[in-house]
């Protein structure tokens, strides 16, 4: 007798891929696509129009320039499209949009949002990642501490500074670090992303110079976040070392470090799994703070300068992008979810 082949020699191309095709993860993300271009029509439409409530416009500047001649504010009313209805301009914007992935010209680049912003979304990225790694980093460990050793010492030292942690908002933490760094110039530098002899250093010395720069940023952006997370994961780890199962592995036996490591702190994680998608796209969108304090070359700072010159369409496409950020991380946050725990299935999410 020959041996039947098994199932995935027996299956052809086109099977496997009308498995993946059907498979639970994929209709789970083609439905939230689907959801996040609706979501994405409505938040442009709603943002195109609050943008436009605010009294003037781009051009108010150049109107009162007695050198610029009626004409020529004519001329760039046509060239903008603000001659037009606040209807009609969005249903150009969002046309363009669409057919030709155009988000519109910035009117003070005189080039491609996308363009401008293609340049300030890396350095962004670099301190966003940057702040969640330092602040899981302490976090995690410091709430797994403030749980197992819970109402003793180390557990009320940790709260406190939790507590004051979570009382400094960014604006107070970015405020507190450059009168620091006033106090210890020229240790730690402030302004910019690099130093003026950047480009003539090494390979390796460039990447020093931009973690150099990147210190202070990253802890205004991580003092907040890193209490507030110490905080949940405690919580989180207290609730779970009180479930029956965590008593039954510890009567049978187990060593206390795998009953935390292995079996409790699988659990209590998964709520801050979802967090992590919120906290990458707040951090994207909320970073303008300490951006501007620092001189950071980042997407905040390029966003709060085009919403004081009312630069429409440079406002619109950082809004767009920042939205879709948001989806993607939560999207993201849900897939990590149902790896991390397979009991969570895609199909029953909302």
């Amino acid at each position: 007798m020959t041996a039947e082949p098994t199932s995935n020699q027996s299956r052809s191309p086109l099977q496997t891929l009308q498995m993946v095709l059907t498979s639970e993860t994929t209709l789970y993300v083609l439905k939230r696509i689907l959801q996040a271009l609706l979501t994405l029509l409505l938040a442009s439409a709603f943002s195109f129009f609050i943008i436009q409530l605010a009294p003037g416009d781009f051009l108010d500047a150049q109107r009162q320039n007695p050198q610029i001649s009626p004409e020529t504010i004519q001329q760039f009313e046509e060239q903008f499209g603000l001659n037009k209805s606040i209807g009609e301009q969005y249903l150009r914007w969002l046309y363009q949009v669409v057919t030709k992935l155009n988000f519109g010209e910035s009117f003070a680049y005189q080039r491609p949002a996308v363009e401008v912003l293609a340049e300030r979304i890396p350095n962004t990225l670099l301190l966003s990642i940057a702040s969640i790694l330092v602040t899981w980093a302490i976090a995690i460990p410091l709430g797994i501490i403030g749980a197992i050793n819970h109402n003793k010492v180390a557990d009320r030292v940790l709260r406190v500074l939790s507590y004051i942690g979570q009382g400094f908002p960014a604006l107070i933490t970015g405020l507190l670090l450059l009168f620091f760094a006033q106090l210890t110039a020229p240790l730690f530098p402030v302004g910019g992303r690099t130093s003026i002899n950047h480009d003539d250093l090494t390979w390796l010395g460039k990447i020093l110079d931009i973690g150099w720069h990147m210190i202070l940023p990253t802890l205004a952006l991580s003092i907040t976040s890193f209490a507030g997370l110490q905080r949940l994961m405690r919580g989180q780890m207290l609730d779970v070392l009180r479930q029956d199962y965590i008593r039954t592995a510890r009567a049978k036996g187990l060593p206390e470090n795998r009953v935390i490591y292995t079996h409790a702190l699988r659990n209590a994680i998964n709520p801050l799994i979802t967090l992590l998608g919120f906290e990458f796209a707040s951090l994207l969108s909320g970073a303008f703070i300490t951006e501007y304090f620092f001189g950071w070359p980042g997407l905040g700072r390029l966003t709060l300068q085009a919403v004081q010159s009312q630069d429409l369409y440079l406002i619109m496409a950082s809004l767009m992008m920042g939205a879709t950020m948001l989806i993607i991380g939560n999207l993201l946050a849900d897939l990590a979810l149902s790896f991390v725990d397979p009991r969570i299935k895609l199909s029953k999410m909302n």
